[in-house]
């Protein structure tokens, strides 16, 4: 007959077993755990450390924007300003070509039968014939 405490000491043993086996399991899952917590840490740190290196890489862009808006700007203006010039020194060329113009037709119809006896050099009406309308170009202006 089988005695009592061998089939209590097989109950034991498997308990045993079985506790062994649930205590490696806890360890185990402890350790899963704890490995995972410390690669989400480090992960959570190497964001950090892209973020801020993101933060500082657009200051430096908006800082280099700000500066290239700025000497947009300026040049904006002066390319405005030179085109004002441009239009004045163009319309002035346009007035002198049209007086110009003007005295040059004008001499065509003097007779110069009028004017024999005056010093050649002192009658503006002689020195007309050499007068050619002023030709410039915008490029002139821009340095």
């Amino acid at each position: 007959m089988a005695s009592p405490s061998g089939t209590s000491s097989g109950s034991e043993d498997l308990q045993q077993l079985m506790d062994q086996r649930k205590r490696k399991r806890m360890i185990s899952n402890r350790e899963s755990a704890r490995r995972s917590r410390m690669k989400k840490q480090t992960h959570l740190n190497e964001l950090m450390v892209q973020v801020n290196q993101l933060k500082d890489q657009n200051k430096q862009i908006v800082t280099n924007i700000n500066m290239v808006t700025q000497v947009y700007l300026n040049v904006e203006a002066d390319n405005s300003v030179l085109r004002a010039q441009m239009a004045e020194l163009s319309n002035r060329l346009q007035s002198l070509n049209e007086i110009i113009n003007c005295i040059n037709s004008a001499n065509s119809t003097i007779d110069e039968t009028e004017v024999i006896g005056e010093d050649d050099f002192l009658n503006p009406w002689n020195l007309l014939h050499v007068n050619q309308p002023i030709m410039a170009s915008a490029d002139a202006f821009m340095y």
